[in-house]
């Protein structure tokens, strides 16, 4: 039996990822709401979907159609709205009887799992978040090969993201740190993610670099110790992906060997939605740590460039 979907921010980069999920999960979209109307994109994926540049008026059909019966209602909210506003769109959610599938950040502050674990309990629904580097075949490989093991030196870890944007990142809500939470929040949070879930908790960080188009600093975890560097700005990437025309490289380094992972991104939101779907989602406990960690630097003291720091960092003029 398919569920209904109704998704926030559809107009969005992100949006497609989820819409393609949706469909290729057997799943049906009914409803979608984003105050920007250039939509067409949704005609490739779903016919007679009820679209809303208002949220107000999406919100009174949603609440229309759970009084229409279970095979009417929306079963699942998919979130693709600015980082700052997924917290009251899980709510709206949750109070219109429908399970959530959430962008990272699933929040910006950690109170405010807080607060969406209790309306969970409330209502019976649960938030789920898209963690979807977990489910990367490579990446599983990996963490099965560190669990395998045992070693009593903390692994030595290079973590490099340079995704170039253009001038209108900084303008948009991208570049306001109170709505996106900043490079460290909304382009790190999923590599912080991923650290975690390979490495085990924090035990300690620095903060070497904080600028709107560029972060960097050094975290203590477990098992690993790691020098990060977050970066929009072209002129980071190297002279091998500017000559082919790249615009993004991600790189991390264990012990000085490249961990390989740079296919395989297509279709992780498809498995994402599967697993949810299957009982199998990662929830607001999953999303925690990272959560933390993201809004810790984000407040934190910067202290320079140090014995720690990133080489990109030690490079910078």
């Amino acid at each position: 039996m398919f569920k209904n979907f109704a998704i926030t921010g559809v107009a969005g980069y992100v949006a497609p990822r989820h819409l393609k999920a949706i469909k290729e999960t057997g799943n049906r979209l009914v409803a979608a709401v984003d105050p920007h109307d250039s939509v067409g994109l949704l005609d490739s994926y779903f016919e007679d979907v009820r679209f809303f540049t208002e949220f107000e008026r999406f919100d009174r059909h949603i609440e229309k159609l759970r009084r229409q019966g279970e095979d009417q209602r929306v079963h699942y909210v998919s979130i693709c709205s600015p980082n700052y506003l997924h917290d009251a769109h899980c709510r709206f959610a949750l109070r219109v009887g429908a399970d959530v599938i959430c962008e990272k950040p699933v929040v910006l502050n950690p109170w405010n799992i807080d607060a969406l674990q209790e309306l969970e309990k409330e209502s019976g629904k649960k938030i789920f978040t898209v963690l979807q580097l977990r489910v990367h075949p490579s990446l599983i490989a990996l963490k099965e090969k560190l669990q395998k093991e045992k070693s009593s030196f903390k692994k030595e870890i290079i973590l490099t993201y340079v995704t170039s944007r253009g001038l209108w990142y900084l303008v948009s809500w991208k570049g306001q740190a109170e709505k996106s939470g900043g490079l460290a929040t909304n382009i790190g949070i999923h590599f912080f993610d991923l650290l975690l879930w390979l490495f085990g908790k924090v035990e300690g960080f620095e903060v070497h670099l904080a600028t709107p188009t560029r972060t960097a600093g050094y975290m203590e975890l477990e098992n690993a110790r790691v020098k990060w560097f977050l970066s929009i700005e072209k002129t980071d990437l190297p002279e091998e992906c500017k000559s082919k025309g790249k615009v993004t490289f991600r790189s991390i380094t264990i012990d000085g060997q490249e961990v390989e992972f740079s296919e395989g991104f297509t279709d992780l939101h498809t498995i994402v939605y599967r697993e949810t779907l299957a009982g199998r989602g990662f929830g607001l406990a999953d999303a925690r740590p990272s959560v933390v960690l993201a809004h810790d630097i984000r407040n934190a003291e910067i202290i320079g460039v140090n014995e720690n720091s990133h080489p990109l960092v030690k490079n910078l003029k």
